[in-house]
């Protein structure tokens, strides 16, 4: 593969957080689709590792339903404020609460996103560890409806 165009490193290293000397090591090896792949797994081994870390940083999330009937708040967790303030980590915390005023808590990581079925939350919270390099995790979460 000798055909490597700067866009499609930039997209790889976009996608999955990868240094680029990796994503272009991989990219000329296997080709995009494959490179992909291998640089998600990867990432998710990466993030794999970091699980132990501790989590004393963060924010909380919330989301109000259209309707004004439905609210949701989710605590989400990081190593540190400088990642809690970073844009990936803003957009989890946002996805996640929308996610929680769609589907309920219950089982929370093991749904599947509703932006994109083909995901499961617990998927998007690693590929936000993978690019972030830290440790992220879920706090309380909680949801109140109107009536219930």
């Amino acid at each position: 593969m000798a055909n490597l165009n700067i866009n499609q490193i930039k997209k790889l290293r976009e996608e999955t957080g990868a240094p680029i000397v990796r994503v272009k090591e991989v990219l000329e090896k296997f080709g995009e689709k494959k490179a992909l792949e291998i640089l998600k797994k990867e990432g998710f081994e990466k993030a794999e590792k970091r699980e132990g870390r501790a989590t004393s940083q963060g924010k909380v999330f919330s989301y109000v339903h259209h309707t004004q009937k439905i609210v949701s708040v989710v605590e989400l967790l990081c190593e540190t404020d400088f990642v809690a303030r970073n844009k990936l980590f803003e957009n989890l915390g946002k996805d996640l609460a929308m996610q929680v005023a769609s589907m309920g808590e219950k089982d929370l990581e093991k749904q599947e996103f509703i932006k994109d079925p083909s995901k499961k939350i617990s998927d998007l919270i690693k590929e936000v560890i993978a690019k972030t390099g830290e440790n992220i995790r879920l706090g309380r979460v909680i949801r109140v409806e109107l009536g219930k």
